[in-house]
Parts: structure tokens; sequence; C-alpha cells
């Protein structure tokens, strides 16, 4: 039994150098990522920003062109919240929603092509179409 309380005692030592989020700093962190919205019938995902006196919205459009084929066509993130990855969730949402759905992707959007570029460990290049 005193093995695994020493065991347990280093452990936490790790937990505390390696900077390892509590559950209560975890939690804090989540409700700090905005809620990404995607809305079919419109065909874009939106993240709504700022607070409850001033609000923006972030947006990335696409649209249908076949059965199984999507155009990925713009992503606009309002001035003030550029910078700070909102276009990066939205590109990230929209390549998981084409690999999800098994659709191909034609991108025209420079800021998609960049994101699939500089994440090439995922299964997004698969999916794009010239």
């Amino acid at each position: 039994m005193k093995f695994l309380q020493d065991l347990h005692k280093d452990y936490m030592k790790d937990c505390d150098r390696n900077h390892i989020l509590s559950y209560r700093q975890f939690t804090s962190l989540e409700s700090k990522v905005p809620k990404i919205e995607h809305d079919r019938h419109r065909t874009c995902f939106t993240i709504r920003l700022g607070n409850a006196g001033r609000q923006e919205t972030a947006i990335l459009k696409y649209e249908f062109t076949g059965d199984r084929e999507v155009h990925l066509l713009t992503t606009n993130v309002p001035v003030e919240f550029r910078g700070k990855g909102v276009a990066a969730l939205l590109a990230k949402t929209a390549m998981d929603f084409v690999v999800e759905e098994n659709l191909k992707a034609r991108v025209s959007c420079w800021y998609i092509k960049k994101y699939i570029a500089e994440n090439p460990m995922t299964d997004y290049k698969e999916q794009i179409v010239d």
C-alpha cells in the first residue's frame, strides 16, 4: 500500500510540474471556447463573438455543387477577432464535416487552403478535388 501512496505522490508532483490543468481550470477554459453552429439550410458555419452588449458573427460559407460534393467558398471573421484562432475553428469544423459526411470538397477560400496545408496529419487532403 505504501508503494501506491508514494506512486500517487510522485504522479501529483509531475502533474504540478507539467502544469496539467485541474478539472476546475479545464471547465473554466471549456466555457470560453466559442460555440460553432452549423446551419445546413443556409449552408454555413457560424460563431457568435463578443459579449451581451455587442455581438458579432464569424462565418464560413459553403454550397453543395453535387450529390456528394461541396464548395467551401469563404471565411469571414470580424476585424477585432482576427488572429485569435476563430477562422481555424471554422475551417476545422467545416473540414471535419466534409470527412464525417464522406464528401468531396472544392476550396476557393484562401484561409481554408492554408489551414489544410498546415494540418497534413488529418484526412482532409483526401477529400479535396480541383
